[in-house]
């Protein structure tokens, strides 16, 4: 038997999902598209059956990308399938009309009646009974979060039935408004101070000094957890248990040669050097998991905790109406703000914006303005020393190209950016359960897919080393980053190895002695050329050989003429 689990947006889904399924659970892509979806086994009696956690509908008749592959699962249902309808409590009249065209299918439900105990805080009184007689099918009260009600629920999944309750569908609103008035009393009561704060997060004049802060210990919480993982535990790895084992292998296969610069890379100083020896058992494997694993890690706690509390919905109305400007909706900053974390996660989480042109357009963006925070970390302590001004021209920079190329964009990019209708839940307390299995499903997620694409990247670079591509490719660059950026020829060293990693790239830049004119140039130019291997083996896979190929040459292009622009405008 197949469960599929149904209701609209921010109803509590996956908490009752994580509630009933073990441990093997299964998140993937529908076929042919970009919308997730999750599955995992429960227990039912004494057999076992397989949960399905449809995304988010509000209707059987669809409106969006998401909408029309949660009515296709619906379906493709198989005979003796049953759909358990999680409703929300607390607004039971929207979360009706999908309930009453599930059962006018005839089809086996069960709702269940989610937040019921905030129904209590909320001055709501619902007689379930009454609604289980009108309805034909069992109404189950729960409360996710806590398990309460939950363990009746699965009980009651032996009696789902399809309903005999009739209706035509232009007087659908009318029933509901007749079943809301018979089963639900609402009496007065004053706000609690999570509802004033949620109002408040929506307002402009208060929401954007709330998310203002809220990002800014976000961030702070992130390269606390992230510098601290990279320093305590990913380094001492590498450098103590994995060097000694590659030095011995290194040893094994001469020290040198072609077959050896491949698998250990080249020996710095006649020691392995995890930023820059370029091997795929070494800068391939301590890239993905020694220096981003644990941004991602720390960027995907940070996030996971503020979906669930229901402050990332507020944040999208927040910047919808700038977002529109660029081509996008307000959930695109969603990838914007992991890229500030590493963009990688940022880079695949493009996915959950529905369109080519929007995925095309935001990680464009994406990979030109947005810098990683190991990026950051490296322009901070190099200009940061000169003075707090010129960090504000790098940013400054930034910002501007971010915010000028999307309305480029918005007007020449062909395709349809269509609307998103968001639900904005009220602030909840996340259930840590849940919250720790999506934190474990988004890791294997990005393990899953990174890590090949980073050993891929690495072993192309390798190639392009070895036959002498990339040194070619410095010598006829040379004079275009001398003559219009104002660089000295060994920066071309820096942007290279740029492609690597931007944070080694930048360190790079150290022995040099640039002028602080050259600091910010370079800094800017470094984070807009191009992505880092791990970014760009990713954006291959997500946007496509041909889209991918147009985005790099919007961001060399891009980079040369903002770095030539600034290199003729900063007076010192």
């Amino acid at each position: 038997m197949n469960i599929l689990l149904m209701g609209n947006p921010n109803v509590g889904k996956s908490v009752v999902f994580n509630r009933v399924t073990g441990a093997n659970v299964i998140a993937s892509n529908y076929a042919g598209t970009t919308v997730e979806f999750t599955k995992g086994s429960m227990k039912l009696g004494d057999k076992r059956a397989e949960l399905i956690d449809v995304p988010g509908t509000y209707t059987l008749e669809p409106t969006c990308k998401a909408e029309e592959i949660a009515v296709k699962m619906f379906n493709e249902r198989k005979d003796g399938d049953v759909v358990i309808n999680v409703v929300e409590s607390t607004n039971l009249e929207r979360s009706l009309n999908l309930t009453l065209q599930l059962l006018k299918r005839k089809i086996p439900v069960v709702v269940a009646l989610n937040f019921w105990d905030e129904t209590k805080h909320k001055g709501i009184s619902i007689d379930y009974k009454k609604l289980e007689e009108i309805l034909g099918v069992p109404c189950v009260p729960i409360c996710a979060v806590t398990g309460e009600g939950v363990n009746h629920l699965v009980e009651k999944i032996k009696e789902a039935k399809p309903s005999g309750y009739e209706y035509e569908d232009n007087e659908r609103w009318q029933k509901i408004g007749s079943i809301v008035d018979e089963v639900q009393k609402v009496t007065h009561r004053h706000h609690t101070w999570l509802e004033r704060l949620g109002d408040a997060s929506v307002r402009p004049l208060t929401g954007i000094p709330i998310a203002a802060v809220v990002m800014l210990l976000a961030f702070k919480v992130i390269r606390f957890i992230g510098e601290g993982l990279i320093g305590y535990v990913g380094e001492p790895v590498f450098e103590k248990l994995w060097a000694p084992v590659m030095m011995k292998l290194s040893a094994v296969m001469g020290s040198g040669g072609f077959l050896h610069d491949l698998v250990i890379g080249q020996l710095i100083d006649g020691e392995i050097d995890f930023g820059q020896s370029f091997g795929l058992l070494t800068t391939g494997l301590f890239v993905p998991i020694g220096a981003v694993l644990p941004y991602v890690f720390a960027f995907y706690v940070v996030l996971s905790l503020l979906e669930d509390l229901g402050f990332i919905p507020r944040l999208a109305v927040m910047v919808d109406t700038l977002m529109h400007r660029l081509g996008l909706h307000g959930f695109a900053i969603v990838p914007m703000l992991l890229g500030l974390g590493c963009n990688v996660p940022g880079a695949l989480a493009t996915r959950i914006l529905e369109t080519r042109r929007e995925r095309f357009i935001s990680a464009t963006l994406l990979s030109i303005a947005v810098p990683c925070a190991a990026l950051q970390a490296m322009v901070v302590g190099l200009v940061g020393e000169h003075g707090v001004g010129y960090l504000a021209i790098i940013y400054g920079t930034l910002f501007a190209v971010w915010v000028l190329l999307g309305v480029i964009f918005n007007k020449t990019v062909k395709g349809e950016s269509p609307e998103i209708f968001l639900e904005i839940p009220p602030y909840r307390i996340p259930y840590m359960r849940s919250l720790a299995k999506k934190i474990w499903i988004r890791i294997k997620w990005f393990l899953k897919e990174a890590i090949p694409f980073v050993l891929l990247g690495v072993l192309i670079v390798n190639l392009l080393y070895t036959f002498g591509i990339i040194q070619f490719v410095g010598r006829i660059t040379a004079p275009v980053v001398t003559r219009v950026l104002g660089l000295p020829q060994e920066a071309v060293g820096a942007l290279i190895v740029g492609f690597l990693r931007k944070d080694v790239a930048v360190g790079m830049l150290i022995p040099l002695g640039l002028t602080i004119k050259q600091l910010i140039i370079a800094s800017v130019v470094l984070t807009m050329y191009f992505p880092c291997v791990a970014t760009f083996t990713t954006l291959v896979k997500e946007l496509g050989v041909v889209d991918m190929l147009k985005s790099a040459a919007i961001m060399v292009i891009s980079s040369l003429v903002v770095g030539g622009l600034l290199n003729l405008i900063l007076p010192f």
